[in-house]
């Protein structure tokens, strides 16, 4: 009798090319400018990419485009959002009903806090070339920088997967 053993390193692998996008722009005018110069039509998706952290959990916008003639999937992620608590001055003074607003930054990936958007091309194998992406990316005003992140350097895999 086979024995058939199952691999889990095959459900490891990374089929996605992430590049990083450094503006100053809104999100719906970088996908309106993306639009433009890729052949692509980006559109604000109601699932938002949502994540769990230590203050509850926070939404960060995302906007999303299928290809069915490559069948390649196109994510423009936002990767700075602020979230705000509310707490009340816990001590007796004469402002002791006074609340307080906190806001804190939170990040998509941690470890690229400088980028303020993603490019995730999901199931590109050969049929696409990045480097030629990057190149047009970089043809929009107010894109500072682009660059291709290396996959292995993301500790937070798991707020890429939606």
């Amino acid at each position: 009798m086979a024995i058939h053993k199952l691999d889990l390193g095959e459900f490891d692998e990374i089929d996605y090319n992430l590049i990083a996008i450094h503006t100053s722009l809104e999100d719906f005018r970088l996908a309106y400018f993306i639009n433009q110069k890729l052949p692509i039509n980006l559109s604000k998706s109601k699932d938002e990419v949502q994540i769990n952290i230590k203050e509850g959990e926070t939404n960060f916008s995302r906007f999303y485009y299928y290809d069915l003639e490559k069948a390649i999937s196109w994510n423009l992620i936002q990767n700075k959002n602020e979230v705000s608590q509310q707490k009340k001055d816990t001590l007796q003074n004469l402002f002791s009903n006074v609340t307080m607003e906190i806001t804190t930054k939170v990040f998509l990936l941690p470890e690229f806090k400088k980028a303020d958007f993603f490019l995730k091309i999901e199931n590109t194998e050969d049929t696409m070339d990045v480097s030629k992406i990057k190149t047009i990316l970089n043809t929009i005003d107010n894109i500072s920088a682009v660059y291709t992140v290396d996959t292995n350097q993301i500790k937070s895999k798991n707020n890429l997967i939606f």
